[in-house]
């Protein structure tokens, strides 16, 4: 039952499916970590695989980048295709000066001052939660693996923050008490899909630049180097049931 961008049958997808941004990334991880990975989808080049890890099956399948790409391939993926699970993972931006690069944070509550759920639901709501029960799975599998996980809220933006004429004005208008800690570009828009669906969404990021810090990852160490954060999603649907 193909969509307007999505080729695959409704077989083909499996009820779990890691969601980074970029295809390539996608393409990365079906090639290096999936067994019998089939390519399920190449509608605009938003690639998508199913496979299997080990002995469960489970779908890849890139969101593209922003909000409005990303409210496309979760809606689709949770509304027309069964998925219950969808667990982003991407690049962020650090908020705290302890964090470096390629430290990997899982995304507690997410927010925005866009405006997509007032589009999409006549709700005017710019904070929403991701999915308690994905990230304890992946919190009990960081603990598992040793490795070293920093849990904290997110903002999601609607431009590049590194592009912004003044972050700290930015900063300014996000509410008090809300303390972000790192900084993307999807998360609001799946977990706010993800609830008025009722399903489950949980957004982990490794860290690729930040505002304290003069380094940044090139493309091809956020294309390749963001291997931890790629086997803690993996190795955690091990415990989706």
């Amino acid at each position: 039952m193909p969509t307007p961008h999505n080729e695959a049958n409704l077989e083909d997808i499996a009820k779990t499916v890691i969601m980074p941004g970029d295809p390539l990334r996608a393409k990365y991880i079906a090639e290096n970590f999936l067994e019998n990975a089939k390519l399920v989808n190449k509608v605009r080049g938003m690639y998508a695989y199913t496979g299997s890890y080990k002995g469960k099956k489970l779908s890849v399948m890139a969101s593209g980048m922003g909000m409005p790409s990303m409210g496309i391939y979760c809606y689709e993926l949770f509304k027309f295709y069964n998925v219950e699970n969808i667990i982003r993972i991407g690049s962020c931006g650090a908020y705290k000066p302890e964090l470096k690069l390629f430290d990997i944070i899982l995304s507690e509550s997410v927010y925005t001052e866009g405006n997509f759920a007032l589009t999409l639901n006549n709700e005017d709501c710019h904070i929403v939660e991701s999915s308690k029960n994905l990230n304890e799975k992946i919190i009990y599998t960081a603990k598992e693996k040793n490795i070293n996980l920093t849990t904290g809220n997110t903002i999601c933006t609607d431009c590049f923050d590194l592009y912004m004429t003044d972050v700290n004005k930015f900063l300014n208008r996000v509410p008090k008490g809300f303390n972000p800690i790192s900084a993307e570009m999807e998360a609001f828009t799946l977990f706010y899909t993800a609830h008025i669906l009722n399903k489950k969404a949980a957004c982990l990021m490794s860290v690729v630049d930040s505002k304290y810090i003069k380094e940044v990852a090139t493309p091809e160490e956020r294309q390749t180097g963001l291997n931890n954060m790629i086997k803690l999603a993996l190795d955690s649907t091990a415990l989706i049931d």
